[in-house]
């Protein structure tokens, strides 16, 4: 038995038509690396960055100078600041200096009228020694109270243990009951704070034992 021959065309189908393959691009010429740039490409970016550092340059003495400016404004207003402060102090001290200098003068003349009420025979003088004491605590109460208004204020001394940060001793006295050794006997002068540090200190007697005793 012998089989039957088929045209080449019957044993295998026809074949897909296949994509054409791209031919490969051609590289893009550029400057290729590690070369050498020319000497007038070097010259021009030179002086691009020489234009731009200069311009920066500019621009930060502008600002030092505006920082100067601003930081010179500023010292003379705290100055004038400074000075207007001084200045309005100074006038409300004077003030109420002028205040007391008037309530001695009234003190001043309340003496000279008992001055001359003791001299006369019928003379009253209460009523004139009166006038001065008024005159007198009123005076001191004023210059207190304008040390106060600054900050300035006394100390009680007298019956306080010696503190030589608030005490500057002037004599040692014999102690007694009231004033045992190491305490203040005796306040010869007034010692006064400003704020919470001491302007002036009290000048004071001061209990020793064995003086005396």
């Amino acid at each position: 038995m012998t089989e039957e021959r088929k045209a080449p065309e019957e044993l295998a189908p026809p074949s897909e038509p296949r994509d054409e393959v791209a031919a490969p691009e051609a590289p893009v010429e550029g400057p290729r690396e590690g070369a050498v740039a020319s000497p007038e490409a070097t010259i021009e970016q030179l002086r691009a960055e020489v234009e731009r550092y200069r311009e920066e340059a500019d621009h930060h003495w502008q600002q030092f100078l505006h920082a100067a400016a601003d930081l010179e404004n500023y010292k003379k207003q705290a100055a004038r600041a400074r000075e207007e402060a001084v200045a309005r102090a100074r006038r409300e001290l004077l003030a109420v200096i002028l205040g007391a200098v008037d309530n001695l003068e009234r003190a001043r003349a309340y003496a000279r009228e008992a001055a001359v009420r003791a001299a006369s025979p019928e003379g009253d003088v209460t009523a004139a020694l009166a006038g001065l004491q008024e005159g007198l605590e009123i005076t001191h109460r004023q210059i207190l109270e304008l040390l106060e208004r600054f900050g300035v204020r006394p100390f009680a001394a007298v019956g306080r243990p010696f503190d030589p940060r608030l005490h500057e001793a002037i004599e040692a006295v014999p102690p007694d009951e009231a004033h045992p050794a190491g305490t203040v006997v005796e306040e010869v002068e007034r010692g006064y704070l400003i704020g919470e540090d001491v302007l002036r200190p009290a000048r004071v007697r001061v209990a020793r034992a064995g003086d005396g005793a």
